[in-house]
């Protein structure tokens, strides 16, 4: 028997989705640019944040939410390229070097925030936000004093004219679009026009998904979906529920950790004490913005958040251009959605948590009567 499609319920289950698609809608044709230039750079920004975003998976399978505590990853992913960088280590093998570096941080620094956040159960997402703020201040003191001081750094042309600490910014020529560029594909469309394809970037994400379709189906995956359906019903189950949630929060910081390699060897250079700190925000509107929610998300949510999300940094800016000759106005426009999207689909969380919750509770009022 088929479901009968009610229009105000897919209206209100992805209306997030629904306005981003609107807000695109209108601003591309008053943009001014080409299909294939849009093309283009939604081709490039999807090898090259997708990765983010997918880190963000295992807590809401966890039922943890949104892991903004991911920017430890990212500060991890950052001190490998310093180091990568300073012993001038070319192409992929410095990104490997890079990651190898990193991963041992972010899996410390993801056990450590679990370990938080298992004491701000019900308050994670918060508590994350909170928490990157904190050791973003020590990775400042550690880039910033220890790094030339303390820690051996041997390249000059990364430090401060003091002596120690490292330069505000970074370029990375050694590894600049190593993995984009390794395996040169091309697109070409009934124009003529050639795109760029990244694809080492596409199979590197290729691989991710083909992971997390394969953990699922693990008993740990299986694990963590119990956990984030009802802790005390999986706790009776004798499921280890604080360790579960802690191995959530640090494959997600690790994830996060090579995520921002691969999106900092794109770009080219490295804002040494800013780079991460917008990493959490922009990979949570991203996937929220693809449908996700703050306790259910999937492969999907991620590619539909990040080419919408994307296309509105895109299209946005130019066509604040061309309205009102000014590309501030595009940029406030673009800020204020990306905020806001993120303030709306939590609200939309609470709200439908709240009513779910009552129709359980007069579920369980109209069966005491009967």
């Amino acid at each position: 028997m088929k479901k009968n499609l009610n229009p105000g319920a897919f209206a209100a289950d992805n209306a997030v989705v629904l306005i981003f698609v609107a807000i695109t809608a209108a601003a591309i044709p008053l943009s001014g640019l080409s299909a294939a230039s849009i093309l283009q750079d939604i081709l490039t920004r999807i090898g090259r944040n997708c990765f983010l975003v997918f880190s963000l998976l295992f807590p809401i399978m966890a039922g943890m939410g949104i892991n903004f505590g991911m920017v430890l990853g990212a500060m991890a992913g950052e001190i490998g390229l310093i180091f990568a960088v300073d012993w001038n280590i070319i192409g992929v093998p410095g990104l490997v070097f890079s990651a190898l570096i990193g991963m041992p941080i972010a899996a410390a620094l993801g056990a450590l925030a679990g370990q938080i956040l298992n004491r701000a159960r019900g308050r994670e997402m918060v508590t994350g936000y909170i928490l990157g703020f904190f050791m973003d201040g020590f990775y400042q003191f550690v880039v910033l004093y220890l790094m030339g001081f303390i820690i051996p750094v041997h390249s000059l042309n990364i430090t401060l004219s003091r002596g120690y600490g490292i330069r505000n910014t970074l370029t990375l020529d050694s590894v600049r679009q190593s993995l984009d560029k390794l395996i040169p594909l091309g697109i070409k469309l009934p124009s003529g026009i050639t795109l760029a394809l990244p694809a080492a970037n596409y199979l590197v994400i290729a691989a991710l998904c083909l992971f997390i379709l394969w953990f699922r189906r693990t008993k740990l995956g299986q694990d963590m979906r119990a956990v984030g359906q009802d802790q005390q019903v999986a706790h009776a189950a004798g499921i280890p529920v604080d360790r579960t949630r802690i191995i959530a929060i640090v494959i997600s910081t690790v994830l996060a950790s090579l995520g921002q390699i691969i999106f900092l060897q794109n770009m080219g250079n490295v804002a040494t004490y800013n780079a991460h700190r917008q990493t959490g925000f922009f990979a949570a509107a991203a996937i929220l913005v693809g449908g996700a929610s703050a306790s259910k998300a999937t492969i999907a949510n991620v590619f539909v958040g990040t080419v919408l999300l994307h296309l509105m940094y895109i299209v946005v800016p130019r066509a604040g251009i061309n309205l009102f000759n000014n590309a501030m106005i595009g940029e406030y426009f673009r800020d204020a959605f990306s905020y806001a999207v993120i303030a709306l689909t939590l609200a939309l969380h609470a709200w439908r948590k709240r009513a779910n919750a009552e129709k359980a509770r007069q579920g369980l009022r109209g069966s005491g009567k009967a």
